[in-house]
């Protein structure tokens, strides 16, 4: 698991070269042992590699070039055939084996993928989930910790979620909380992370992000967001906890409390309110 985390690493074009030299040498390998020696399965090894590595299009190329060179041995060994379209059937046969072997994989992958994927987003919103958004911020700790370069994270709740449920239905309901995704999504830069932590509350990560430039997007996120819920006649506005750290806490579970602490704050005194702070340590 290990050796194919590290591959998994590796840059697109290593991975293909070293594919396809795998398949090469399995090639020689196969010419200078002679048609007594069967290599058929080994090519399935760059193939496996290249098609859950680089995908089914390029494993599907594997799987051409392994035929291919697989025949092209097979004819430098001189093998007699009794009808010359034996080796040509052979070779398709193989081909159609590899071929199965990389749908397979690619399938059995994006499956994986996707199961993957499920599991770190909020199926509802698309934000990503509870677990997810610790372990980000944690990384973000580490990160600050090591280098001293800000960040920041905000808590905030809806204001009057219950009445949109309860006037309008939970249809309604879902689609106010997809809808502050969307924007957010749509507003914030692809390094931020929005995360939905309950069922009305949500929490953003945005990393490299100081004290005044905090300030700045997160009052104009707040603007933004009650300008689509009236745009809607949607009861709700936001109240907001905003903790900004040059210096990190330890962990994830006391930048969260203390940011949440925040946000409740906001919604004791007027709701709709933003309350910002920085982290002293």
């Amino acid at each position: 698991m290990n050796l194919l985390a590290n591959l998994e690493n590796r840059s697109r074009p290593f991975m293909i070269l070293l594919g396809f030299a795998i398949i090469g040498a399995i090639g020689l390998s196969d010419f200078l042992t002679g048609y007594e020696f069967a290599f058929s399965l080994f090519y399935v090894i760059p193939i496996t590699l290249v098609t859950w590595l680089m995908g089914r299009r390029l494993g599907i190329m594997a799987s051409l070039t392994s035929a291919f060179v697989w025949f092209g041995a097979d004819a430098a060994t001189g093998h007699p055939y009794s009808h010359p379209l034996i080796p040509i059937w052979n070779s398709l046969i193989r081909l159609s084996f590899f071929v199965i072997i990389t749908l397979l994989l690619s399938t059995a992958r994006n499956a994986m993928e996707r199961e993957k994927e499920l599991a770190r987003t909020d199926s509802l919103t698309g934000a990503v989930n509870s677990r997810l958004f610790y372990e980000l911020a944690q990384m973000e700790i580490d990160r600050s910790q090591r280098y001293e370069h800000p960040f920041t994270v905000a808590y905030f709740d809806l204001d009057n979620f219950k009445t949109v449920n309860d006037q309008f239905g939970h249809p309604t309901g879902d689609q106010v909380l997809r809808t502050v995704v969307c924007y957010i999504k749509a507003h914030l830069r692809k390094t931020d992370v929005i995360a939905r932590l309950g069922g009305d509350e949500f929490a953003l990560l945005l990393p490299e992000t100081s004290q005044e430039s905090a300030r700045v997007a997160i009052s104009k996120l707040q603007s933004g967001l009650l300008e689509e819920m009236e745009k809607n006649n949607w009861p709700v506005t936001f109240s907001i906890g905003v903790l900004m750290c040059n210096v990190a806490p330890h962990t994830a579970d006391e930048l969260v409390r203390k940011a949440d602490e925040l946000m409740y704050s906001a919604k004791r005194d007027s709701k709709n309110a933003i309350r910002y702070s920085t982290y002293a340590g």
